[in-house]
């Protein structure tokens, strides 16, 4: 699923990773892969912001507004009733 794109606020410092591939096992979207020991984004359209990465990055390597993206966008839509979403129409919004 990709969102709006160019609008995500996900930042990798590479020279921090230490490879240990948490953000690859707790992204939903799969926006990150492993190459030379390192994370990098491999998907930066498909971030919802949710900040499962960087809460769970043990060198502070990752960072990202989580709050303020689709996540937040999609979770409010559904406590106020608008059904609102922040993706594109044809990739999983109406």
């Amino acid at each position: 699923m990709n969102y709006l794109k160019n609008v995500a606020t996900l930042k990798i410092e590479p020279e921090k990773c230490i490879g240990c591939g948490l953000c690859i096992a707790v992204c939903p979207h799969g926006v990150f892969a492993l190459a030379d020991d390192k994370a990098y984004i491999i998907d930066l359209d498909a971030c919802m912001e949710c900040g499962a990465c960087a809460f769970n990055c043990p060198v502070d390597a990752l960072s990202v507004n989580s709050g303020t993206g689709c996540a937040s966008g999609i979770i409010n839509g559904l406590l106020n009733g608008s059904g609102e979403c922040c993706c594109e129409k044809g990739n999983g919004c109406g």
